[in-house]
């Protein structure tokens, strides 16, 4: 996707059991990006073509019983650009069962170059269609174990909230869409439009998408294919003592060979690429859990609550404590300031 350019044709797949919101919400940002700048005159003027696609052609009725005609059915010889697969309610083998021409369609898009992007367990789609194999991907936190066992040959992820492998996305929650689609947007539209979107749809401090804790092919995208191993394994061992020896014996290179390949492929040292892990995982757990900490700098890896404390503000500008208290501040003030 670039900034300027021909309509963006964005594809909604509607299904059964469908959790309407994981399509209405991004839906409805697309359309506000593409407002703000249209009202503004802004170099990044782009039109924004929405489109719903099923299987058949009969009307889809979601979870909560709303009833959704499709626009465009697989048949239809329609350009999309971007894909959006919405989740699905409680277990997915049954739904996917029934969607054998999906799946194909799917892979035909991925073929063609489509942006893909899944979230909840409508990541199995992907996964079921065999594109994830050998990739790292996320899903639903109440589907980790189930996924993990019926599609074994993907990497999943279950300590990051979005993961990338090329044009393919999954997100965990339709939080996660949210700043998925934020990133869309800038791509389309640019910054501007990204934080008016952000600032009118999102209730609580975000980081950018590329500061976020999810995993992303880029990393990976380097010709050394033991570097790449060593930061699969980095990102799945993150939790630790990990020493350059250790690396460099595990792998059978030299400490100074070690540190001059991986630098060469990731323009970072080793140390570096695994206090970037660590202290993403870490800003996460201190919005979304109440752990203290200490004991998130130990989960990520840090004995030592200084040395974490150190890393934590020399990245985000903020210290561990003070970015909790903003965070659940934002989460809760408007709780807080309901009248009982």
């Amino acid at each position: 996707m670039s900034a300027t350019g021909n309509p963006v044709h964005v594809s909604f797949l509607l299904c059964e059991n469908m959790l309407t919101t994981s399509n209405t919400l991004p839906m409805e940002m697309l359309l506000a990006a593409e407002s703000y700048v249209n009202a503004r005159a802004m170099e990044q003027h782009r039109h924004i073509v929405i489109q719903t696609i099923a299987q058949e052609s009969t009307p889809i009725t979601s979870r909560t019983g709303m009833i959704w005609p499709a626009t465009l059915t697989l048949e239809d010889n329609a350009k999309h650009d971007v894909i959006y697969i919405p989740g699905l309610w409680r277990n997915p083998r049954p739904i996917l069962q029934k969607h054998g021409k999906t799946l194909e369609w799917l892979k035909q898009q991925h073929h063609n170059g489509s942006i893909i992007s899944a979230v909840g367990t409508g990541c199995c789609f992907l996964a079921e269609a065999g594109l994830l194999d050998g990739k790292a991907a996320t899903t639903h936190w109440h589907y980790f174990d189930q996924f993990q066992l019926h599609y074994p040959a993907v990497h999943l992820k279950r300590q990051h909230f979005i993961t990338q492998a090329g044009n393919l996305y999954c997100s965990a929650s339709i939080n996660s869409l949210a700043d998925l689609t934020v990133y869309f947007i800038q791509r389309l539209f640019g910054k501007p439009a990204a934080s008016h979107v952000e600032r009118h749809f999102s209730h609580e401090i975000r980081q950018s998408y590329e500061n976020s804790v999810f995993f992303e092919e880029i990393h990976n995208r380097h010709p050394d294919e033991d570097i790449i191993q060593i930061q699969i394994w980095m990102q799945d061992n993150y939790a630790r003592e990990i020493t350059l020896g250790q690396i460099a014996q595990r792998f059978g290179m030299s400490i100074r060979t070690l540190n001059r390949r991986f630098r060469g492929a990731t323009g970072q040292t080793p140390i570096e690429y695994l206090q970037e892990i660590r202290i993403h995982i870490a800003r996460d757990l201190l919005k979304t859990s109440n752990l203290a900490i200490s004991e998130v700098a130990d989960k990520v890896g840090y004995q030592d609550s200084s040395h974490f404390n150190h890393l934590f503000k020399k990245t985000f500008s903020v210290t561990p404590a003070a970015y909790r208290k903003t965070v659940r501040g934002k989460l809760f003030s408007s709780k807080n300031n309901e009248s009982p």
